[in-house]
């Protein structure tokens, strides 16, 4: 049936953002952690959450949660806002400081809900090309932002899909462009990389740093996100986002986490060194190319058509993310780093579907 009342007409030719799933023995195609939380965590978080006032609205300034977040930052809880995901967080920012008339710049390809969510606030796109290692270029940054004057400029570091992570000096000379615009560094996979932009916030700099609980936290069904930045964005963020968005079980969930940082450590290093072992065995096939990855994920180019070596993984059971028929992107497929078992199935996939694929051109 045809709805009788029409969306925006800016609104008619976007689709809605998926990741579709598959029914699969080994999923390594969501970036989300192979670890489920702690037994304790969650013995915990139910005891405490059997206490909560249920019939009561949540804290709204969630003032608990971000003096505990902002004592794992060793920021203060000032510069703390914390949202359903980072995705709300990045809806928040384009609600505030985008919209109809204004600019977010980005640098494709990177994180696809960026530009979605940008134009589903009425804000132009303005797109900047990175370079062959998919690393941005300082200097055609600096003279994109000169000729459009955006609002935001949004960084992706580690960048999804690729895994790039920008150096501290690229951040900077974005920062120090002319023009008033605010920089948002989207830092979801910000734990396994080997630096963070959370060393360059200022009170006086206009620059955000977005984080999520759902990889390292293992917390991906929670929906948890925050911002660190600046009071003066927080206190215009808080002015936007809906009245008590933040549940009261999501809220005890991200402050209990923070007891357990130790393991979460441990967790990142396990996580680091099997990405460093699936990058090297995807290095060492004859055929594959390999971009280095700063994230949980390892993004790679078969030699051969991207698409059908996925459909091959996925018909012996194993589903990677498809990048094939992505605009400059052209074959590649991303694989999230899952449990030693799962890498090991695979690498063993992997290699199967080559010998498979190399067959059928023979």
């Amino acid at each position: 049936m045809t709805s009788p009342v029409s969306p925006r007409d800016d609104l008619l030719a976007l689709d809605g953002y998926h990741s579709p799933q598959l029914d699969v023995a080994v999923r390594l195609n969501t970036n989300e952690s192979p670890f489920a939380p702690p037994d304790e965590f969650v013995e915990r978080w139910l005891d405490e959450l059997r206490a909560a006032p249920l019939h009561r609205y949540p804290d709204r300034a969630a003032q608990s949660l971000r003096d505990a977040l902002g004592h794992h930052l060793d920021q203060p809880a000032a510069r703390l806002f914390c949202a359903n995901g980072s995705n709300e967080v990045l809806q928040t920012l384009l609600l505030t400081y985008g919209g109809p008339g204004r600019r977010a710049a980005m640098f494709e390809p990177t994180y696809a809900l960026h530009s979605h969510i940008a134009r589903i606030t009425g804000t132009e796109v303005i797109a900047g090309e990175r370079r062959a290692d998919f690393s941005i270029d300082p200097a055609a940054a600096r003279a994109l932002l000169a000729e459009y004057a955006p609002t935001i400029v949004f960084v992706c570091s580690p960048n999804n899909p690729t895994g790039t992570v920008e150096p501290a000096t690229t951040i900077e000379a974005l920062l120090d462009a002319p023009g008033s615009h605010l920089v948002v560094v989207d830092e979801a996979y910000g734990e396994f990389a080997s630096w963070s932009a959370l060393d360059l916030v200022r009170d006086d700099r206009p620059l955000v740093v977005v984080r999520t609980y759902s990889k390292v936290w293992s917390m991906a069904a929670l929906r948890l996100g925050f911002a660190v930045a600046p009071p003066w964005v927080i206190e215009e963020l808080e002015k936007v986002v809906l009245p008590y968005h933040l549940a009261t079980a999501t809220q005890i969930a991200g402050r209990l986490a923070l007891e357990l940082g130790s393991e979460m450590d441990d967790r990142v290093a396990r996580l680091v060194a099997e990405r460093e072992r699936i990058a090297a065995a995807l290095a060492a096939t004859e055929g594959i190319t390999t971009f280095a990855s700063g994230a949980n994920f390892v993004l790679f180019r078969p030699a051969g058509d991207g698409h059908a070596l996925w459909q091959r993984l996925v018909d012996q059971g194993v589903l990677v993310r498809d990048f094939s028929r992505w605009p400059r992107l052209d074959d590649c497929l991303r694989v999230t780093i899952g449990t030693p078992a799962e890498n090991d199935a695979f690498l063993s996939a992997l290699g199967t579907a080559l010998d498979e694929l190399q067959e059928v051109v023979l």
